[in-house]
């Protein structure tokens, strides 16, 4: 079983990069060792290891490429262990990775995942976005999970964002914490995830199911959080729906969009202008493009911004008032993603759609893009992969071990 995310990788000239991580437990002892000089707690960039694939693939068309479709001839894998800590990173050929039947992740779905992008800018330099922001959420799942610790900033410096989870050695009846775990990254190009633009999408809003409680573990980078999720997309797809809108409490408060954060813009009940989005109390996952737009929004200054608690009630009020201006979601894969239709207590609520150039999401999409494209010069959000890895302390330059 796989955990996708969006990770970035330096290999030729990279566009948008799909990553994905999972366990093994076979394979940790096929293609992983322990080797001296390595500190334990940590894997270092200066010990990656390089084995190069003897076959590469046929490059895809970049002008036909579909989200989520394609993969790079390499991948990335690094393996810890209770007894010797992180073992040697290494980046060889992409292969499949052989599972124990009693590994944990099967069983107790013990792993994690992340998601980010680099993208390939105008200037022909490879730009990861807020690659620390996802290192630092990634860190948070892992303690959720009971999975080993990492030092974010070498995991930078080997070109992407890491992930890991841990399989189980033991019978799978035992249910303690994982002692073995395969870090690993995956990458290749992805096409936009609107080919002809942004495309408003309808909403099944039902309170019957619900994504997440408090106490949970809602706002981490977890596969547990998704698997159940997928029947209700296909419930919400029978009734002409292409996204869930989750709900939660008896009063219907507005989470997430798919696996997308939710934002609204409104005229609030003062008369103010008002970007509005659900809190990070537990519920939801706190979304680096989420945490973008807000970061934005409060540098622009032109209106109030909220993170508080909003209930469809509130959705239903403003649309009678004409006071909703637009809804949309908001994440990685697609950064926004304007909603046209709620269909909520077996009604239709129209959302009204602004023009893309008029709307505020349209703003969002367009200042994101200049910034990961390297359209704003210097931009702290827009991390150039040859700088990151000059950041790197000379004694532990990659002295790449090829073979």
């Amino acid at each position: 079983m796989q955990a996708l995310r969006k990770a970035s990788f330096r290999s030729d000239k990279l566009q948008p990069v799909l990553v994905q991580l999972t366990d093994g437990r076979s394979y940790a002892s096929a293609a992983t060792h322990f080797s001296g000089g390595s500190d334990p707690r940590h894997f270092k960039h200066q010990d990656l290891e390089l084995h190069s694939s003897k076959k590469l693939q046929k490059k895809p068309d970049f002008g036909k490429l579909i989200f989520g479709r394609h993969f790079s001839d390499h991948m990335l894998d690094v393996a810890w262990s209770e007894s010797h800590g992180w073992g040697v990173p290494r980046i060889g050929p992409i292969r499949n990775i052989e599972l124990h039947p009693a590994a944990k992740v099967l069983h107790y779905a013990l792993e994690l995942f992340e998601g980010m992008k680099a993208y390939y800018g105008d200037d022909g330099k490879v730009r990861l976005f807020r690659p620390d922001q996802n290192m630092e959420r990634m860190q948070t799942s892992a303690k959720r999970t009971s999975l080993p610790d990492f030092d974010g900033k070498r995991a930078h410096a080997l070109h992407r964002s890491a992930h890991r989870r841990g399989p189980q050695l033991g019978p799978a009846e035992s249910r303690q914490q994982p002692y073995e775990a395969l870090l690993y990254v995956i990458t290749g190009p992805v096409g936009p995830y609107f080919p002809t633009g942004l495309k408003p999408v309808s909403l099944l809003a039902d309170p019957q199911h619900v994504r997440s409680w408090p106490g949970g573990a809602g706002a981490y980078k977890m596969g547990s959080n998704y698997a159940p999720t997928i029947h209700v997309q296909k419930e919400a797809e029978k009734q002409g729906c292409q996204q869930v809108l989750w709900l939660h409490g008896d009063d219907h408060q507005v989470t997430e969009v798919g696996t997308m954060n939710v934002m609204v813009f409104w005229i609030n009940e003062n008369g103010e202008k008002e970007l509005v989005t659900a809190p990070l109390d537990g519920l939801i996952l706190p979304g680096v493009t989420r945490n973008s737009l807000l970061a934005l929004s409060r540098e622009w200054g032109e209106f109030k911004v909220s993170e508080r608690n909003f209930t469809m009630g509130d959705i239903e009020k403003a649309v009678e008032q004409k006071r909703l201006i637009e809804f949309f979601g908001c994440g990685t894969a697609c950064v926004v993603c304007p909603v046209h239709n709620i269909l909520y207590a077996g009604r239709n609520i129209k959302i009204p759609v602004p023009n893309e150039k008029a709307s505020l999401s349209g703003r969002f999409l367009r200042t994101l893009n200049d910034i990961t494209y390297g359209r704003v010069r210097g931009h702290p959000w827009a991390v150039d992969i040859d700088e990151l890895i000059a950041t790197v302390p000379v004694s532990e330059r990659i002295a790449v071990k090829s073979r």
